[in-house]
């Protein structure tokens, strides 16, 4: 087991000649063994463990710098000793158990969250190595299978090449051309562009905070319905905390939508009136263009929900021109994380980014995001044609006009998919189906 950098994590056994190995390289986590071959992670597993990943390397020692909390949670005993037991929860709502003895203080056990199962760690023959007391003795439960390891040996502050966590390269694999994927992307954006403008959904946003007994819980919630009109997107709000809106209050958001429409009626006939001018900051940006701050690395062939993809790692770009870029380019270019394209749909599937570095809005002084800020989006294959997104996750801290900080702990849920031909401003607002 290595760790490095904060949240860099690797682990390898090889059993009688069964090898199993995973590792978190900083943008994606990844799982091999013998029978199963080598993939990337996906969905509550990878969450879960790049919490494992930053709890071997930091333990809970920086969990205020990370807005991590730490509540009681009783007592407890650990193979016959008595403990006292405390629950770390991470930002993105990991609740990792630790299981502290009461006469020494040592973790005697650490039970961390794996998708839908807990893998366990009990830690005893505690050793002094420097001036930390480490264990030499894990047994590690993971589904129905127990590994008792004793160490050898453990080595504190060994360098360690940033390229024992990258996703290994396996031989003889096709490697997929990823300019050309990009350049696929971008020119297929205007289809896709077109195919957006039919749909309607619903958007359900659910704050959310970790309470003082260190659970995450919804504090908030409002309901949008959206849907698309002269290529803009408009939306109304339908409910709020589960509720359906007041007749006055929806009345109130049916003429908001009405006024953003003739708004943009005002918009498009000075746009044409000047030639069709394109304004530079009123584009869309494609998440092709936004991948130009970033160096794209380790790409792969896997399957996702059934169909091939094609999976690579994006980190920033040390040589792109932040100075000259725009604002969205520069916040993105600070980004690392994983992206998986439908080959065949030339589309994103899915996506997930941390901020690799604090972000500064108007140069600091109105506010600035910091570094370990996350964001997963899950899309969905619609109608066979299109990727949508169905949920995504957003968590970050931020501090606004150099003085409060705040913690945006936010999920957002997209359903409810309907196909329509008419314009928003002739489309009827329908009744609401729950997610």
């Amino acid at each position: 087991m290595e760790t490095s950098h904060g949240s860099l994590y690797h682990v390898r056994y090889d059993i009688y000649g069964f090898e199993t190995e995973t590792g978190y390289n900083g943008r994606s986590g990844w799982t091999r063994d013998s029978r199963r071959g080598l993939s990337t992670l996906t969905g509550d597993v990878s969450r879960d463990f790049q919490a494992e990943a930053a709890f071997h390397n930091r333990l809970w020692l920086n969990y205020k710098k990370d807005k991590s909390k730490i509540a009681p949670a009783g007592r407890g005993e650990v193979n016959g000793r008595a403990a006292n037991v405390l629950v770390l929860t991470t930002l993105k709502g990991v609740s990792i158990r630790l299981y502290f003895d009461n006469a020494t203080g040592q973790l005697l056990r650490g039970e961390i969250p794996s998708g839908d199962g807990i893998k366990t760690f009990d830690y005893s023959d505690y050793r002094m190595v420097g001036a930390i007391s480490q264990p030499y003795s894990i047994t590690y439960k993971t589904g129905e299978d127990t590994y008792q390891i004793k160490l050898d040996n453990i080595l504190a502050n060994a360098a360690i090449a940033k390229t024992t966590f990258d996703f290994p390269n396996r031989s003889g694999d096709s490697l997929p051309d990823i300019a050309k994927l990009m350049a696929d992307l971008r020119a297929n954006e205007d289809r896709i562009e077109k195919i957006l403008d039919k749909y309607s959904f619903t958007e359900k946003y659910i704050t959310r905070e970790i309470g003082k007994d260190g659970t995450l819980k919804e504090v908030e919630s409002v309901t949008y319905q959206f849907s698309f009109y002269r290529g803009n997107r408009m939306r109304r709000m339908i409910e709020k905390d589960g509720k359906p809106l007041s007749e006055k209050e929806q009345a109130e958001e049916d003429k908001k939508a009405a006024e953003r429409v003739e708004d943009l009626e005002k918009e498009v006939a000075k746009k044409e009136a000047r030639g069709n001018a394109d304004d530079e900051d009123g584009k869309r940006v494609s998440v092709a263009e936004l991948l130009r701050a970033s160096n794209l690395v380790n790409p792969r062939r896997e399957r996702f929900r059934g169909r091939d993809v094609v999976v690579f790692d994006f980190e920033p770009n040390p040589l792109f021109d932040y100075k000259n870029a725009r604002s969205i380019l520069k916040f993105f270019g600070k980004t690392a994380g994983v992206m998986w394209i439908d080959e065949q749909d030339k589309q994103i599937a899915r996506l997930e980014a941390v901020l690799a570095d604090s972000f500064n809005i108007g140069g600091g002084m109105l506010a600035k995001l910091r570094k370990g800020a996350s964001f997963t989006i899950e899309r969905d294959r619609i109608n066979n044609e299109i990727w949508l997104p169905s949920q995504t996750d957003i968590n970050l801290s931020v501090r606004v006009l150099m003085v409060k900080g705040i913690n945006v702990n936010q999920l957002i849920k997209a359903y409810d998919y309907r196909k329509f031909e008419t314009e928003v401003k002739d489309a009827k607002v329908d009744e609401v189906k729950k997610p």
